[in-house]
């Protein structure tokens, strides 16, 4: 006997089956929340949040897998201190934090 599973994506503002349907994040006064959502009903949650996108202020850190971190500013991001550290003869690891001792380096020269 053979068995076959059937996985059917919805809308969860509509409830209507779509192979589109992705899962999409946010969160509102310290709840985090997910979202099955087609690409047009995303369109419209984007929309409708996109003023207070603009007006607000970003807290925290977000992970994007596999890319580093965009630098922020004048602060120069991990990859970048350890190119500098290396093409000046520092010791650095791969990954991790980068010590002080070779940020106040970087920031020095720069």
């Amino acid at each position: 006997m053979a068995q076959k599973i059937v996985t059917v994506y919805t809308d969860d503002l509509t409830g209507e089956p779509s192979e589109e349907v992705q899962t999409h994040s946010f969160s509102l006064n310290g709840v985090n929340y997910e979202i099955d959502l087609m690409s047009e009903n995303y369109d419209t949650l984007f929309e409708a949040l996109a003023p207070f996108i603009e007006a607000g202020r970003k807290t925290g850190r977000t992970k994007t897998a596999g890319r580093p971190r965009k630098s922020s500013g004048d602060q120069p991001t991990a990859e970048e201190v350890r190119a500098w550290a290396r093409e000046n003869n520092y010791q650095v690891n791969d990954r991790g934090r980068v010590p002080a001792s070779i940020r106040e380096a970087y920031q020095g020269a720069h």
